[in-house]
């Protein structure tokens, strides 16, 4: 698969699994990026808040992350049923290219890449009840191999597809939903991958566009 590494795909909860994986992060990060930010556009009136974002190998900002609605929580916990959230994530593209110290090459970016990452947020605050720590780890390794593949598959039967309004332009996206969530991943005429996963809000009805000013973000 053209794409990322692994890096920016969120550790569990801590210890117990009842709180979020997800500070909310300051701005600064998000400035230093080359790319446009991607949220859900302005019909979408309730809280958006900063994630976090991550870095290639040659210290450029890779990829970051936009929450709106509810902050997540594990699934297992009372208040799953009740949030409402979805959480975009935006990636660089290029190609390959070489790594700075000249000794080998840094990997491209593909829609896969805004798949995978949004695949593994949803699994990152999914967390099935009744398991114990080791029972858990086993699971979240499994379950992210599983992601992993379908994101190199986005052709295969697991995946449908939709047209949802990016800068108000219908624009092709990669679907697919379980018992855990929805994920989805498409490009941009911008230049960059998006990928959104989320619970309690129908992935049909939401509309991305271009953050004009990040940093009302960080309000």
């Amino acid at each position: 698969m053209e794409t990322t590494s692994r890096v920016g795909a969120q550790p569990p909860a801590g210890e117990g699994g009842q709180s979020s994986p997800y500070a909310r992060r300051t701005v600064d990060g998000y400035l230093q990026a080359s790319f446009p930010w991607y949220g859900l556009d302005e019909a979408f009136t309730g809280p958006r808040w900063l994630m976090q974002v991550a870095t290639a190998a040659d210290g450029t900002v890779a990829h970051g992350s936009i929450g709106h609605g509810d902050a997540p929580s594990v699934r297992g916990d009372a208040t799953e049923d009740k949030e409402r959230f979805a959480v975009v994530v935006t990636v660089a593209a290029h190609p390959v290219r070489r790594s700075p110290d000249g000794t080998g090459h840094l990997e491209a970016t593909s829609v896969s890449s805004a798949a995978w990452l949004a695949g593994a947020g949803l699994l990152s605050i999914t967390w099935p009840g009744g398991l114990d720590h080791t029972l858990r780890d086993d699971w979240v390794d499994q379950q992210t191999e599983t992601a992993w593949a379908l994101a190199d598959d986005l052709s295969g039967p697991d995946w449908s597809t939709l047209s949802l309004p990016v800068d108000g332009v219908p624009t092709p996206f990669h679907y697919r939903e379980s018992e855990f969530g929805w994920v989805l991943a498409g490009s941009t005429e911008a230049g960059v991958h998006v990928g959104a996963y989320g619970r309690g809000m129908s992935a049909y009805g939401l509309a991305f566009a271009e953050i004009r000013d990040i940093r009302a973000y960080a309000a």
